[in-house]
């Protein structure tokens, strides 16, 4: 296997990597939400929550600073090193890329970035995560 090949394998698994975090995102606000109308203890795990909450707020943060995600720009990294400057025939690029990448204005990505950072805030506080163990412990000598 040629080192071509090894770099493209790279940037598609760069780039899994990516859709697996944005679906971490998105699902994980899905599922805090629902597990709050089904009573799912699950979905208070305090380092979850936390998880959640910090790569959303990443996003945000990087999209304020008009910041490209560290994921694309070693994706594309890659992408160059195997003389790839587009996105490449391979099954997984073509179509993560089609979920992960929209052509419009910076800002609008700012406003739904920021929207929904402000939704998984808003879920920290509507659906508490269980305070640490440590916590609970100091509790129950009180």
């Amino acid at each position: 296997m040629g080192s071509k090949t090894l770099y493209l394998i790279a940037a598609d698994m760069m780039l899994f990597a990516h859709a697996l975090f944005v679906a971490f995102v998105v699902f994980g606000l899905l599922l805090i939400l629902s597990g709050k109308l089904l009573s799912w203890g699950w979905v208070r795990n305090r380092v979850f929550r936390l998880a959640h909450l910090i790569a959303i707020g990443a996003v945000v943060i990087q999209s304020w600073l008009g910041v490209i995600c560290p994921l694309t720009t070693w994706e594309m990294a890659l992408r160059a090193k195997a003389g790839d400057v587009v996105y490449g025939g391979t099954f997984i690029s073509h179509w993560l890329n089609k979920l992960l990448y929209y052509n419009a204005p910076a800002w609008v990505f700012v406003v739904c970035y920021t929207v929904f950072g402000l939704l998984v805030l808003v879920s920290w506080f509507w659906v508490r995560p269980n305070p640490s163990s440590r916590q609970g412990e100091d509790r129950a000598g009180e």
